[in-house]
């Protein structure tokens, strides 16, 4: 895999890139949208790529080993055959999910055990074969194993899960590097910087990592409790210290507006479910503000959903008709909204970038905000 940054802003530390893959080149900064268990909620592969304009999407470590499970995924040939999606794929490691069953797992220098949210059974999951599970899948990107600290943790037990993290790290790339790809091309691997929201842990995390020299390097467990202007002051941290030269991951965020903040602090690459969970529980992302398809105020409103919108959806269907298929709980409304979510996330970050290469992001990004963070 090669990252070619491409443009800097002159304002802020925001960057357009191209990250070449062996599934196609992708441009940053870029939105990743979640298809937890090999597909995006409630949206066609093809809508993805012809309207969506996806350039990369994500798949689940966790729900993927349980099902349909690696033995399946091999005899399909991987995930990119197994879904019919020819782009790049990342797949995170599973801990988030794990480290969520606070209930059903434990936690010890091996791996984590769990148990399955489907039938019970027991599994442990380990930086070793984590690796090996992704590299079943096969995906582009494979993330490697670390605990998700809460947003609120207390010192002490965010350095101990930092370290724990660190220690897994290393037996991840050791394996990572004795071990090779199954399915005929290459696939890079990505720590994860963590250190809840203290400087010194996360400064550590990061120094640590950046001497590895990955392919690319991920910023973990924010946006899980802490502070929005927290999450802002870690992102900055980490970036003073992770090589320029290497795409940055901001894991799991965000807003639209967290997207723009954390794009002027140098981050890459983002993913999150919320453009598509929203969208299914009637909230739409527009360029103008949110619209929560609940409102009787769109009752009888028949103008198009979004005039000037990233998608085909938003021209095609009238504010009136998706209300009415949010209200009726019909299928269609889901599908409508999540397309129009995602189609205007990827819109937001393709805008991004070509703000940041014609030298005016930070004025840009300044007016949009405003204008996304309204309320409709």
């Amino acid at each position: 895999m090669q990252f070619t940054l491409q443009h800097t802003d002159l304002k802020s530390q925001a960057r357009a890139g191209l990250l070449q893959t062996d599934h196609g080149a992708i441009e940053t900064p870029i939105f990743m949208p979640v298809g937890t268990v090999g597909s995006v909620k409630a949206v066609h592969q093809r809508e993805l790529n012809d309207d969506i304009k996806a350039q990369i999407i994500l798949g689940n470590t966790y729900h993927l080993y349980l099902r349909p499970g690696t033995n399946i995924l091999e005899k399909a040939g991987g995930l990119h055959k197994f879904i019919g999606w020819d782009k790049p794929i990342l797949t995170d490691s599973g801990g988030f999910q794990v480290f969520s069953l606070s209930d059903t797992r434990k936690l010890k220098e091996e791996g984590v055990t769990f148990r399955s949210h489907i039938d019970g059974s027991k599994h442990l999951f380990t930086p070793e074969n984590v690796v090996d599970i992704e590299r079943s899948i096969g995906a582009d990107i494979i993330m490697a194993l670390d605990e998700c600290t809460p947003g609120e943790a207390d010192y002490n037990y965010a350095k101990k899960s930092l370290e724990l993290t660190l220690r897994w790290l290393d037996r991840g790339v050791k394996h990572f590097r004795e071990t090779e790809p199954k399915y005929g091309y290459n696939q890079s691997y990505f720590p994860i910087v963590q250190g809840c929201i203290y400087p010194d842990l996360r400064r550590k995390s990061a120094e640590t990592i950046a001497e590895l020299n990955m392919d690319g390097n991920a910023i973990g467990g924010l946006a899980v409790g802490e502070p929005t202007d927290k999450m802002y002051e870690m992102i900055e941290i980490v970036n003073e210290i992770l090589p320029k030269d290497k795409p940055r991951y901001l894991m799991g965020v965000g807003t639209p507006a967290n997207l723009l903040e954390a794009i002027e602090r140098g981050v890459d690459m983002f993913d999150c479910v919320m453009p598509t969970r929203n969208g299914r529980n009637g909230m739409l992302f527009t360029k103008n503000g949110t619209m929560n398809m609940h409102n009787l105020k769109w009752a009888d409103d028949f103008s198009p959903i979004e005039e000037d919108g990233a998608s085909y959806v938003d021209t095609t269907y009238s504010k009136a008709y998706l209300r009415h298929l949010t209200m009726t709980g019909e299928l269609l409304g889901l599908q409508i909204a999540s397309i129009h979510n995602l189609a205007f996330y990827l819109w937001l970050t393709k805008e991004s970038r070509k703000h940041i290469i014609d030298g005016d992001f930070s004025n840009w990004k300044t007016i949009i905000v405003k204008k996304i963070s309204q309320k409709l």
